[in-house]
């Protein structure tokens, strides 16, 4: 009762509740290892993406406790998705997402959608990039088209991940904007598609930058255009001479086609503001470390950061352009 009347006495109330009640409850953070799951395959953009973060997390001892990656790309990435909306209220479970976050549920009819899981951060957001084997002729956009119209229909193969998908809705686009058939072939990851380009099993790609950079390097593809509505704002050169900003617009090549995939962070259902804002804080901190500076470069991502509403905004907007994208493509499970 002394210090209680002390504390009264002196004015200093709160100070004297916060005395009474012991220190202050420290912010949440991971008391077990953290599992990352990807919803794709192995060698793609976010698989490389979420091994990266793995590997920075480590070096810089970012986190107390493990990150432990895990691709789980069944059902184009659903098996992933389906797992973190039935963990409910874990909050050591995150998941790398990419546009299958709006493709996968409305092409296969999974109950499944974003809103079901809690949003953290867009990391980036990734490019796609038109590519051919080089020991083809093709030397630009316009000369890959004219080849497309004068073949077959249906005799040049496009490459790309997964099935109504990202690459096929791009491949989709293509074919409508030039009135011609390609066939497309579906792999299990962007680091597959890059090998079937090298080998000469499919004729091109739009796989993402990260995905084919070491080819490009190598001499053994070549890229033709970026569907983006500007040039990549990187000027270091990588192979022949050429920077990403050297590689042309698709829409300035003829090709009227837009197209950036997300890659962003969610949690599991019922998170709690202070288990959001530990992942967020511990993103800022990758963000700013050289090796993440590295990646972005590589692979010649737009580096947008966004949290909050901005994030969850613009994710919301994402999902109704692909609906109509894909309704556009025909890929929509019935019911949709």
């Amino acid at each position: 009762m002394k210090r209680s009347a002390s504390c009264l006495a002196i004015g200093a109330v709160a100070s004297c509740l916060a005395t009474i009640a012991g220190p202050a409850v420290a912010a949440w953070e991971p008391v077990r290892p953290v599992e990352f799951v990807i919803p794709a395959g192995t060698g793609g953009g976010a698989d490389q993406m979420a091994r990266t973060i793995q590997g920075i997390v480590t070096k810089h001892n970012l986190m107390k406790q493990p990150l432990v990656v895990i691709n789980k790309s069944g059902g184009a990435g659903g098996e992933g998705f389906l797992d973190l909306k039935t963990a409910n209220n874990n909050p050591h479970k995150i998941i790398i997402t990419l546009s299958n976050l709006f493709t996968t549920p409305l092409a296969t009819g999974i109950p499944f959608n974003w809103k079901d899981l809690t949003p953290v951060a867009m990391l980036a957001l990734d490019e796609f990039v038109l590519w051919v084997n080089a020991d083809k002729p093709y030397k630009d956009t316009k000369e890959f088209i004219a080849a497309v119209k004068a073949a077959p229909a249906g005799s040049i193969k496009m490459g790309g991940t997964g099935s109504k998908q990202e690459d096929q809705i791009i491949t989709v686009a293509f074919e409508k904007a030039i009135g011609s058939k390609l066939t497309y072939i579906p792999y299990k990851g962007g680091g597959e598609v890059a090998v079937q380009l090298v080998g000469n099993h499919v004729d091109a790609t739009v796989n993402n930058p990260i995905e084919a950079v070491a080819q490009w390097r190598g001499g053994k593809v070549r890229p033709l255009c970026v569907f983006d509505s500007k040039p990549m704002n990187y000027d270091e050169q990588v192979a022949d001479g050429k920077a990403w900003k050297d590689i042309p617009t698709c829409k300035s090549q003829g090709l009227d086609i837009e197209y950036v995939m997300l890659r962003g962070i969610f949690m599991s259902p019922k998170a709690t503001k202070d288990q959001v804002e530990y992942y967020v804080e511990l993103f800022k901190k990758i963000r700013a470390t050289p090796e993440w500076q590295d990646l972005m470069k590589n692979g010649a991502f737009n580096t947008t950061f966004m949290t909050g509403g901005d994030y969850s905004g613009w994710v919301e907007k994402e999902e109704k352009r692909h609906e109509t994208l894909m309704k556009e493509a025909g890929f929509l499970a019935q019911g949709n």
